[in-house]
C-alpha cells in the first residue's frame, strides 16, 4: 500500500468511527430525552414491548399523534366538572358502585373536553401518557377496578381505590396551567 492509499483507508475509518459515535450519542439522547418525558411510562411500555427501540418508537409516535390532535382548553367548563365530581364523591357513601361508574364517565367527558379521543380504553391511555406520563397509571389502575366492578368483583375497598385514582387524573385534566406547560 501506498501512503495515498494508506491515507484514505484511515480517513474512511475515522469517518465511519465519528458516525458511529455520533449514531450512538443520538440514540443515548433520544432515549434519556423518552425516559425523562415519560417516566414511569417509559419503563412499563419497555417490559411491555421487550425491545427499548421499539417502546422508544411507539412512544414518539404517541407523541406525533398527539400533536397533530390540537386539544381545545376546557375554559369555564372546570368549575362545572368540579361540582359534579363533588356531588357524585358526596353519593359515594351512599351508592359506591353507582358513583365509581359515574365518576368513569365524567372523566372521559373530562379528557374529552381536553381533546382526546374517546375509543379503546388502551388508545385512550396512550393518548393521556404523552402528557400526564405518571398519572396514566392511576387511570390504569382505576380501569382495571372498572373492569372487576362491571363483573361484580369489587370490594367497596376497591371502589374507594377507583375514585382515588380517578381523581388524580381528573384533577390533571382540569388543570389548565399545568396542560398549558406541557404543551397539551
Amino acid at each position: 500500500m501506498n501512503q495515498t492509499q494508506l491515507l484514505v483507508v484511515i480517513v474512511v475509518v475515522a469517518v465511519i468511527a465519528v458516525a458511529g459515535i455520533l449514531f450512538f450519542a443520538m440514540r443515548k439522547r433520544r432515549t434519556q430525552k423518552l425516559r425523562e418525558r415519560f417516566g414511569p411510562e417509559y419503563d412499563r411500555l419497555v417490559k411491555q414491548e421487550g425491545d427499548p427501540r421499539k417502546a422508544e418508537g411507539v412512544l414518539e409516535f404517541r407523541e406525533q399523534r398527539r400533536e397533530v390532535q390540537n386539544p381545545p382548553t376546557v375554559g369555564h367548563r372546570p368549575i362545572q366538572f368540579s361540582v359534579r365530581w363533588k356531588e357524585v364523591q358526596n353519593g359515594f357513601v351512599d351508592d359506591p358502585r353507582a358513583a365509581v361508574t359515574i365518576v368513569e364517565s365524567l372523566v372521559s367527558e373530562v379528557m374529552q373536553a381536553r381533546g382526546y379521543p374517546i375509543g379503546e380504553f388502551e388508545q385512550r391511555a396512550a393518548d393521556i401518557s404523552v402528557d400526564y406520563p405518571v398519572v396514566v397509571e392511576n387511570y390504569r389502575a382505576a380501569h382495571t377496578i372498572a373492569l372487576r366492578h362491571s363483573a361484580g368483583q369489587t370490594s367497596t375497598e376497591d371502589l374507594r381505590q377507583a375514585m382515588v385514582h380517578y381523581h388524580k387524573l381528573f384533577q390533571e385534566l382540569l388543570d389548565e396551567r399545568e396542560a398549558q406547560r406541557k404543551g397539551a
